[in-house]
Parts: structure tokens; C-alpha cells; sequence
């Protein structure tokens, strides 16, 4: 390298480039470039009279030149009075600042930018005082509302309490119903309340115990089931244990049914000749189930009104005895009442009483809990849903109309499972006092008590009911049977 570049030495301890330079002799006079590559410029380079053994930047003085060559458009621009300049993409460019027009239109993008910036820097901090405004008031009035319907909640509850004495239900906390549930390890099942899990109590006792995850207005389904079910002490109605009420943390807390529940049972394959559970059972069932809402309707000291009567809130204990579950529904009024207010439909579709959603049809009374009992039971005879949706809409069949004109003609009722003359008569007694029970005029309907006495007596004492003046539901009502109104 030194002989190429005679009388210069390379400095290579920058990256990507190296530098070539001279030592001084002592005069003063220009350094040529000499033979170095054509395409370098020339750097002057200050150097104070010292040995180099520094290295090279430890002899550089304050102050150096440097030299550069121009491009083509370059050397046009600059004496043309301009200002070389290159964008972020690299690309050359040629302004001039001393022009006064092209200085007006700098100055007005200038003017511009900063107003559309201002303006709207200005709408957005009013759009936040606004925004910020609004959520302070929706977050004061959540707080106020919350603040009221819990405390109203909490009075209801130690009202309850104070009413009911040593009678009622334990309380729990929420740590309590961690450690029965064991941190909540085995879920039963959920709903539209939350889940149910299976817990053990201390002295052993097996329990169900729902966690309420959402509550409807201001919690009074869980007061209402709470309140309700203690009020009761029925071998076919479930027992409440206890409960959980820690601000948002409730749960109540069941004794356990092994078998679950009765719908699992009932909804049989259309192509099965053997059902799960025979005859004599299912109508065991039915008699269980009449004889619970006859303790809720007349048994207890307040009428209770359960509003929700379907398979699915019927559980069976390990003896398959029914028992009546799921109050958050209930109406309590006085026995002397017929006739109760409510301020909207509540049941579930499918076995909701007519008189719920149409009140022209007679006033909401415990002979809508008489309806839905059945329709319920017509399911459990059926051993299916009372419309039949895998056939075509042309020709689905209404169960309840298809075992009324059985039963007016006396035919066979074709059911499953039916193997000798005492089932056959358990089931003709099931299906006329249901179709009694479904009559669309609330005042056509056996009370429960009634109802019992039909399950109970002979076949023959049995008059045949007029005919319910009932449709067969569309297919988006069947579609929505599971959905909840409250």
C-alpha cells in the first residue's frame, strides 16, 4: 500500500472506509492529492508536530479542511443561486429560498398546517372533556344504582334473616363455599343463573351448590329463591342448606341429587322400544311432582307460585323421588289470593301458561303452574317434545291434539314401552289429567289437589276433558324453547 500510494499512510481502523494522509515536514504548503484514486476527496488534515505512535487521531489538530466535488445538478443548482438537497428516499432536489414565491407557499402549507392542527388538536380535547364528562355521570350513576339496589338487597336479606330466626338456612361466606366446593373442581352443570357444582360439608353431606354469576334486576331471583324455598319442608320439594350473600358473591347451597336431572330420562330415540325408565317409575314420578306443587299451592303457610315447571328443574335423589327445584321465579301471596300482578311474562316457552302472555285469556294464578305440570307431563308420557320437529312443517304433529284424539277414540295410545294392562292404565291416567291440566281457560283447570286425586284413583272415575283449544307452535318457538322470560 505504501509504495502504490507513495509518500502517504493508510489509517484502516474505521469501518467501510479507510483514510490516507501525509505527516508534515514542516512547510506550509498545499497537500497534493497526489496518485490517490481518482474517486477520494481531499481531506487537509491539521497535524501537530508529534510522533504518531498515538495513533492517528491523537495528532489531528482542532481544526481541518475539507474538500468535496459536486454532481452535475449539483453544480447547476448552487450557482443558480439554489441549495442542494436530498430527500429520505435519497432523491435530489433544488429549492431556493430567496424566492418570494416559493417562500409565500412555504409559509402558507406552514399557516395551514398549524391551524387544521390546531383545530383539531382543539376537537379532540373537547371530544375528551366530553367523553370524560359522560363517562363521570354513566359511572356516578352505575355506582348510585348499584349502591341502592345492593343495599335494598342487603335489607332484604337481613330482614329475611331476622324474620326467620334460628329456621333459616345457614349463611355462608365465600371462602366457605370455595372449600365445600374444593375450589370449585367438580361442575354439575350450568345455566343461565351460572353453574352448579358438587361440594362436601364438613360432617360429610354431599351438596349442589350454585354459583350466581348473574343476577336479574336487583337480585331478586336469588331473594326470591331464597325466601321461597325456605319456606318449605315437602319430601318432593329440594332442600336448601344454606347460602352465600358477599356483595357480588352468591350462591345457595342444595342437598345433592345423585340422578340429576328428570330430563336427562324422559327425551327417548324414536327408534328405542325400551325406555329408561319404566312405566311404574315415570308415573311414580308424576304423582311426586303433583304432590310437591300441591304443598307449594296449599301446604305452606304463604302460597307459593313456582312459575318455572319443567324437566329440567325437577331433580331425582338416589331413590328416584322427585323433587322440585329452582325457585328464582316464585311469586309467594297470600292463600286468599287467586288472582297475582306481575309486571312481565315469566316462565320458559314450551310451558308457559297462555294467560302469562296473553292476559285476555284470565288472570295469572297458581293454575299456570297447573299448565306448564301439563305439558310437562305430556313430555314425560311421550317420552319427547310435544311438537315433533323431525318431520316436515307440513306435516308436524302436535302430540298433545294426537293423544287427545287417541284417547277420544279409544285407541291404543301407541307409547313406548308399555308391556302389560296396569302400565297401560298409569298412562291413560297421566295423559287425561294432563290434558286437563293444559285446558287454555285457566278456570277449566284442576287445581293440584285435583290432580292428585286423578293420578290416585281408577281409570273409569276419569271424565274426558274438552278438547284444549291449543295451535301447534312454529318452528321458531320450538327452536326457542330453552329461552328464559322474566
Amino acid at each position: 500500500m505504501k509504495d502504490h500510494f507513495a509518500g502517504y499512510r493508510m489509517y484502516s481502523g474505521c469501518k467501510d472506509f479507510s483514510i490516507f494522509y501525509k505527516l508534515p515536514r514542516g512547510d506550509d504548503g498545499d497537500v497534493q492529492a497526489g496518485n490517490l484514486p481518482a474517486n477520494c476527496s481531499l481531506i487537509r488534515l491539521s497535524i501537530r508536530l508529534r510522533s504518531d505512535n498515538g495513533g492517528l487521531f491523537n495528532m489531528l489538530s482542532a481544526a481541518f479542511l475539507v474538500e468535496w466535488k459536486l454532481s452535475e445538478d449539483c453544480y447547476k443548482c448552487h450557482y443558480g443561486g439554489g441549495q442542494c438537497q436530498t430527500d429520505i428516499t435519497n432523491k435530489f432536489h433544488c429549492t431556493y429560498p430567496n424566492n418570494p414565491h416559493d417562500q409565500d407557499a412555504k409559509t402558507a402549507r406552514r399557516k395551514f398546517g398549524l391551524t387544521l392542527g390546531a383545530g383539531t388538536g382543539l376537537l379532540t380535547v373537547g371530544l375528551l372533556i366530553l367523553l370524560f364528562y359522560f363517562r363521570e355521570k354513566i359511572m356516578q350513576y352505575k355506582r348510585l344504582s348499584f349502591w341502592q339496589s345492593s343495599a335494598e338487597d342487603h335489607q332484604n336479606i337481613e330482614a329475611f334473616l331476622k324474620n326467620y330466626g334460628s329456621y333459616a338456612p345457614n349463611r355462608y361466606n365465600y371462602t366457605d363455599i370455595k372449600r365445600i366446593t374444593g375450589h370449585f373442581r367438580s361442575k354439575l352443570g350450568q345455566g343461565g343463573f351460572g353453574n352448579v357444582y358438587r361440594g362436601s360439608l364438613c360432617n360429610g353431606s354431599q351438596v349442589a351448590v350454585k354459583v350466581l354469576n348473574k343476577l336479574k334486576g336487583s337480585g331478586e331471583d336469588f331473594i326470591n329463591e331464597v325466601a321461597s324455598i325456605s319456606r318449605t319442608s315437602h319430601v318432593n320439594i329440594v332442600s336448601l342448606v344454606g347460602f352465600c350473600f358477599e356483595g357480588h358473591k352468591r350462591a345457595l347451597v342444595y342437598e345433592f341429587m345423585p340422578n340429576g336431572s328428570l330430563e336427562k330420562f324422559i327425551y327417548e330415540e324414536r327408534s328405542n322400544s325400551v325406555r329408561q325408565l319404566g312405566w311404574p317409575m315415570l308415573y311414580k314420578i308424576a304423582l311426586g311432582i303433583a304432590r310437591g306443587l300441591e304443598y307449594l299451592h296449599r301446604g305452606c303457610t304463604t302460597r307459593i307460585l313456582h312459575f318455572d315447571i319443567k324437566p329440567h328443574n325437577i331433580l331425582l335423589d338416589d331413590n328416584f323421588c322427585p323433587k322440585i327445584s329452582d325457585f328464582g321465579l316464585a311469586k309467594l301471596c297470600m292463600k286468599q289470593e287467586s288472582i297475582v300482578s306481575m309486571l312481565g311474562p315469566r316462565g320458559t316457552i314450551g310451558y308457559i301458561a297462555p294467560e302469562i302472555v296473553c292476559r285476555n285469556l284470565g288472570g295469572v294464578s297458581h293454575k299456570s303452574d297447573v299448565y306448564s305440570y301439563g305439558m310437562m307431563v305430556l313430555e314425560i308420557v311421550g317420552g319427547r317434545k310435544n311438537v315433533d320437529v323431525g318431520v316436515d312443517r307440513t306435516s308436524e304433529i302436535y302430540f298433545p291434539h294426537w293423544l287427545y284424539r287417541r284417547i277420544e277414540l279409544d285407541e291404543e295410545l301407541q307409547l313406548i314401552g308399555i308391556m302389560n294392562k296396569e302400565e297401560n292404565e298409569c298412562a291413560r291416567k297421566m295423559v287425561i289429567a294432563s290434558l286437563w291440566c293444559i285446558q287454555t281457560d285457566p278456570s277449566n283447570r284442576p287445581s293440584m289437589s285435583k290432580v292428585v286425586e286423578m293420578l290416585e284413583g281408577k281409570l273409569d272415575s276419569l271424565q274426558m276433558p274438552p278438547k284444549p283449544y291449543l295451535y301447534s307452535p312454529t318452528r321458531t318457538e320450538v327452536d326457542s324453547s330453552v329461552l328464559e322470560l322474566a
